[in-house]
């Protein structure tokens, strides 16, 4: 049974940072794309970054220059560093895995395997 952990969520302020994790088992995702989406309420969910098996990044406008996806094959774990938080960043966090076949890792709706979300709030 495939599960995905997320964990480090939590309250901030302005201009701080977190690292948030997802730590996978069940199958190993060493050679699957791997992704952090987010939720804020009353919005849709959407991408904040991706990542290659090989290591290739994607992030998204919004955070880009202040948030890092990095990636551990040998713990099966996914990362998200996030700097300069500001309010806006507010949400859900999300882990997705694996993309299935003919999908974009740049769509959440195109992962097949997600974790329960940790909760990121930022304060002003």
């Amino acid at each position: 049974q495939v599960q995905l952990v997320e964990s480090g969520g939590g309250l901030v302020q302005a201009g701080g940072s977190l690292r948030i994790s997802c730590a996978a088992s069940g199958r190993t995702f060493s050679n699957a794309d791997m992704g952090w989406f987010r939720q804020a309420p009353g919005k849709e969910r959407e991408l904040a970054a991706t990542i290659s098996p090989s290591g290739d990044t994607y992030s998204a406008d919004s955070v880009k220059g202040r948030f890092t996806i990095s990636r551990d094959n040998a713990k099966n774990t996914v990362y998200l560093q996030m700097n300069s938080l500001k309010p806006e960043d507010t949400a859900v966090y999300y882990c997705a895995a694996g993309v299935r076949p003919y999908g974009f890792r740049y769509r959440w709706n195109d992962y097949m395997y997600w974790g329960q979300g940790t909760q990121v709030t930022v304060s002003s």
